[in-house]
């Protein structure tokens, strides 16, 4: 088994009717939890690397705690640039390995954004690793990536045609309701399913990527309150919305923010019913399992991508 492109995997999921889940990670245990959870659900899996990651742990060593879990599970895995600022960054993560890489030029003028995506393609092509890119703007915050409420601009469907055929970029995130971080909706959460139906339609067989849909789990938020968390109420994306959003297209569906609420949870559980415990293993052995369990949870019933591998 090795490192591998998402090309296959959205080929399957596009016909299949189902998305692949693309999981972030910042340390070892939150990787051993995700691929534990994929090999237990014969699952296809994306590994992705955020701007924060990257500080975080060093890129370095997260390819390579990649490459041991693909020894140590016989999984295929994708690794994955998220939310890359420039060209350089993607160039580096190309060069040092990863399979794909994402170039987010969304905050910059349609030819703009065309021109640095068709960069990025180009060089990353000419190595074999494929592109994803983003139109649109989604609200919301994560790491690096901040963009208000009054900034955030739905994806235009034509828009979306022309970009893909201008840049030959392999995947595109669009903006239709989702937002990043925990904090997403004052009033009732909503998807603009028909804008997402007109650019299925003009981009035929076309991956599509939803960023920004964490769904907030109540089990975890009640959780995090009760031992001092500032969570608020379960403020996600509904899961219905996500199971039918990857039936109409959406081949890949971010998720991050879940993951933080699982093992944050698990850990403020830990330490506040055992104030004196000082041994990390003791928390961040449950908290790996917590991420497990929500990762199974997502492929199995969100994504439906268990048994896709």
């Amino acid at each position: 088994m090795s490192l591998v492109t998402s090309k296959e995997m959205f080929k399957k999921a596009y016909d299949g009717h189902y998305a692949v889940g693309a999981f972030n990670v910042n340390n070892m245990e939150i990787i051993q939890g995700i691929v534990d959870a994929a090999k237990q659900e014969n699952a296809p899996l994306i590994l992705q690397v955020s701007a924060g990651a990257r500080k975080y742990a060093n890129p370095i060593y997260l390819r390579k705690l990649v490459e041991a879990a693909i020894e140590d599970s016989g999984l295929d895995i994708c690794l994955h640039l998220d939310h890359g600022e420039d060209f350089e960054i993607c160039k580096q993560c190309v060069d040092d390995g990863f399979t794909s890489v994402m170039i987010d030029g969304s905050k910059y003028p349609f030819e703009e954004n065309i021109e640095l995506t068709k960069k990025v393609v180009e060089y990353a092509h000419s190595k074999g690793v494929v592109v994803e890119a983003e139109l649109g703007k989604l609200a919301g915050v994560e790491d690096a990536v901040k963009v208000s409420a009054k900034d955030a601009t739905y994806t235009d469907p034509e828009e979306a045609a022309e970009f893909v055929a201008r840049t030959g970029v392999d995947s595109l995130a669009i903006a239709i309701g989702t937002s990043h971080g925990a904090y997403k909706f004052k009033g009732d959460p909503s998807l603009d399913f028909e804008r997402l139906e007109k650019i299925e339609k003009l981009l035929p067989n076309f991956p599509i990527v939803l960023h920004g849909s964490s769904s907030v789990p109540k089990e975890f938020v009640d959780l995090c309150n009760k031992f001092g968390g500032q969570i608020p109420g379960a403020a996600g994306v509904p899961e219905e919305m996500l199971r039918r959003a990857s039936q109409m297209g959406v081949c890949k569906i971010n998720i991050d923010t879940d993951l933080r609420l699982a093992m944050t949870a698990c850990i403020r559980q830990i330490l506040i019913e055992n104030p004196s415990e000082f041994d990390p293993r003791k928390y961040l052995g449950p908290a790996r399992t917590a991420i497990k369990d929500m990762v199974a949870h997502k492929m199995r019933n969100v994504l439906g991508c268990s048994g896709k591998r």
